[in-house]
């Protein structure tokens, strides 16, 4: 369970999509839903009270009663990382955006992916019935199974949660690469037994499967195929993020998402 949910709103039009995504999952989990706006320090304080008076009507129509409002000034993408400390939440979510000059856009969004100690939501799709079709990427890293884990308590009692594992095997006969396949199939069953022990019964339905090709396109493949509505990466797995760079599996979705993407550290 999750209890306590921040999400950053920029007054965009996918703001208010991921405040309506955020208020279901804080319906679901019975949690706190905390609003944190940015404001411009370069701005009038009339322009001020006009993101207040839209953001009092963002929460007043899509928010639960209870939930809190935070307005401060500051860098958008320092501000939210300090406030993601300061307010103790346990999942951020934020709205997907599509244009260079988006608040949360470009570097902003991908500091605050590189940098968030808490689950990261970016919310891509207008639809907010409770999540259904979850695709996790897995690979052996703890940080993978540690998303994989995440995305089962986010995720109601009646969704699927298929993790995908892909490899690129070395070079063979086909025999020798059917053997890898096999051995890959084999670690993951074991890997995926392991990791079932450890969730609390009850959560949503968990299959697997192994694909032998590259990860991006992979993954593009089995959202489609699988109508897939969220995706979740681990920010240290396969496309491990650097100290300086986000790792470019995690930031092509972060920038182009074909749905819902749950990124875990």
């Amino acid at each position: 369970m999750f209890n306590h949910i921040l999400i950053a709103h920029d007054l965009r039009d996918t703001a208010d999509m991921a405040l309506c995504r955020a208020t279901q999952l804080a319906r679901q989990h019975n949690a706190r839903l905390t609003i944190l706006h940015v404001l411009d320090p370069s701005q009038s304080s009339e322009q001020h009270e006009k993101a207040r008076q839209a953001l009092d009507r963002s929460l007043t129509q899509f928010a639960p009663p209870g939930t809190e409002l935070r307005m401060l000034s500051g860098k958008p993408s320092e501000v939210v990382l300090q406030q993601v400390q300061a307010s103790g939440c346990d999942l951020l979510v934020l709205g997907g955006h599509h244009q260079r000059h988006d608040f949360f856009s470009g570097t902003s969004l991908d500091r605050i992916a590189r940098r968030c100690t808490v689950p990261l939501l970016l919310v891509a799709r207008n639809d907010f019935q409770p999540y259904q079709r979850a695709l996790a990427a897995i690979d052996f890293s703890l940080c993978a199974c540690s998303a994989f884990g995440q995305a089962y308590r986010l995720l109601p009692a009646e969704a699927e949660l298929h993790a995908l594992h892909v490899f690129e095997p070395d070079k063979g006969t086909a025999q020798q690469v059917e053997l890898q396949l096999q051995t890959q199939r084999a670690l993951i069953d074991q890997l995926l037994q392991d990791e079932a022990q450890n969730l609390t019964p009850g959560g949503p339905k968990l299959s697997h499967e192994v694909l032998q090709g590259g990860i991006l396109r992979s993954l593009q493949e089995q959202i489609k195929v699988r109508r897939g509505e969220l995706l979740v990466l681990g920010s240290h797995g396969r496309s491990a993020f650097s100290q300086a760079l986000l790792g470019s599996l995690a930031q092509h979705f972060l920038h182009k998402a074909p749905c819902d993407v749950f990124v875990v550290r």
